[in-house]
C-alpha cells in the first residue's frame, strides 16, 4: 500500500520496489513534510546472514538494507529509523533480560547498533557527539538522552516550528544543546537544573557551537520557576515545546504547571518513562537501586493515559520518552 496526501505519505508495499516509491513520492510530497516506510527493520532479520535464506527473502533483505543506506545519505531530507518491540519482543524471550538501558528496550545490541550507525550517527552534529564523548563514562551517563531519541525530539522540534522552550534537567547538556541547534537563531530556552557541575560538564562543547546565547540556565528546583513563569499571565499558553527529564516523584506536579505554560498544539517530551523496564515487572524483580523511582513512574504512565487535555504516545526508544500534544 502506498497513501500519498498533501500533508503525508505512507508506504507499505512491496519492499524490492522501496526506492522506486520513494522517488515517486519525493515528487508528490511538499517540503516540510512527513514519509514513513514501514517494515524496515523487518522483523530483526537484517541481522542475519544472507545464505540462511532462500533467494526470495535474500532479495528482501537486500532491497531493506539498500533502502535504509540510501534514505540515510538522502540530502533532501531528514531521517529517522524507528524501533517498535511488538514481534522483535517475541524473538527474545529467550534472552536474559538484564537491567541496563545501553542496548534500549529492544534489549539486542546488535540490532540497535545497527539503528545507531544507519540512523543516528550519520546524522548526528559533531558537537553532539564531543558531548556523547565527553560524559561516556560518567556514573550518571545512562541518565543522559539516547540518541536516536534525540534524533526524534528533533525531528519534533522542526514539524512544531519550536522557538520558546523549557527543560527542567539538563544533565551533560545532549538535550540542551541538541534543542539549542533545532531550534531558529532568535529561539530561547529556559533550561533548569539543580546541579550546575553537570549543566557545566557540557557547557564549554555548546560554546563552541554557538548558541550559548539561546540559553538561560536557572540554578534551582524547578517548581519555584515554573510558579515564577506563571505569575506572568504572558507565559500562559505560549512555550511551544517543554522537555522533562529530572526527579521522577515530581514528573505530575511539572505537568500541571507544564499544561498551563503550554501552548495549544505545542508538545511536552518526558524522559525514563519506562524506567529500565521495570514498569513492566513486580516490584520484588525490580533491582533495589531502581525502586524508588519505579512506582512514580508507574502513576505518571496511569496519569498521562487518561488526561483528557493532551494526545499522547509511549515510544520505546532509550529508556522510554513519552510525547504528549496538547489538545486544548
Amino acid at each position: 500500500m502506498v497513501k500519498v496526501v498533501d500533508e503525508f505519505a505512507f508506504v507499505d508495499a512491496a519492499k524490492e520496489n522501496f526506492l522506486n516509491h520513494h522517488e515517486k513520492v519525493m515528487k508528490l510530497e511538499k517540503v516540510g513534510r512527513i514519509i514513513i516506510y514501514d517494515y524496515t527493520l523487518w522483523e530483526a532479520m537484517l541481522l542475519c546472514l544472507r545464505n540462511v535464506f532462500l533467494r526470495p527473502k535474500r532479495t528482501l533483505q537486500k532491497a531493506i538494507f539498500e533502502l535504509n543506506k540510501s534514505l540515510a545519505v538522502d540530502p533532501r531530507l531528514e531521517y529517522l529509523l524507528l524501533h517498535w518491540v511488538s514481534r522483535l519482543t517475541k524473538m527474545e524471550e529467550s534472552r536474559k533480560h538484564s537491567a541496563t538501558v545501553s542496548k534500549g528496550l529492544l534489549q539486542s545490541e546488535e540490532l540497535y547498533r545497527y539503528i545507531l550507525e544507519t540512523s543516528v550517527y550519520p546524522r548526528e552534529q559533531e558537537y553532539l557527539k564531543e558531548i556523547r564523548d565527553i560524559t561516556a563514562n560518567h556514573p550518571k551517563a545512562v541518565m543522559g538522552t539516547a540518541p536516536d531519541a534525540g534524533q526524534l525530539i528533533a525531528l519534533l522540534l522542526k514539524l512544531i516550528g519550536a522557538k520558546k522552550i523549557i527543560e527542567i534537567g539538563v544533565f551533560t547538556g545532549y538535550s540542551l544543546l541538541l534543542t539549542a541547534l533545532t531550534i531558529p537563531e532568535d529561539g530561547k530556552i529556559v533550561a533548569i537544573d539543580m546541579d550546575r557541575e553537570s549543566y557545566e560538564m557540557g557547557l564549554p562543547v555548546i560554546k563552541r557551537a554557538g548558541v550559548h546565547h539561546k540559553i538561560n540556565f536557572i540554578e534551582s528546583e524547578a517548581i519555584p520557576v515554573l510558579d515564577q513563569l506563571l505569575k506572568d499571565t504572558e507565559n500562559e499558553g505560549s512555550f511551544d515545546y517543554v522537555f522533562v527529564d529530572a526527579d521522577k516523584e515530581n514528573y505530575w506536579n511539572y505537568h500541571e504547571r507544564v499544561m498551563k505554560l503550554l501552548k495549544v498544539g505545542g508538545i511536552a517530551v518526558y524522559d525514563n518513562t519506562l524506567w529500565v523496564g521495570t514498569v513492566a515487572i513486580s516490584e520484588e524483580q525490580t533491582p533495589e537501586i531502581l525502586k524508588e523511582d519505579r512506582q512514580p513512574t508507574l502513576e505518571l504512565n496511569k496519569s498521562l493515559a487518561a488526561d483528557p487535555r493532551i494526545q499522547l504516545s509511549h515510544v520505546p526508544l532509550g529508556d522510554g520518552i513519552t510525547i504528549c500534544r496538547r489538545i486544548y
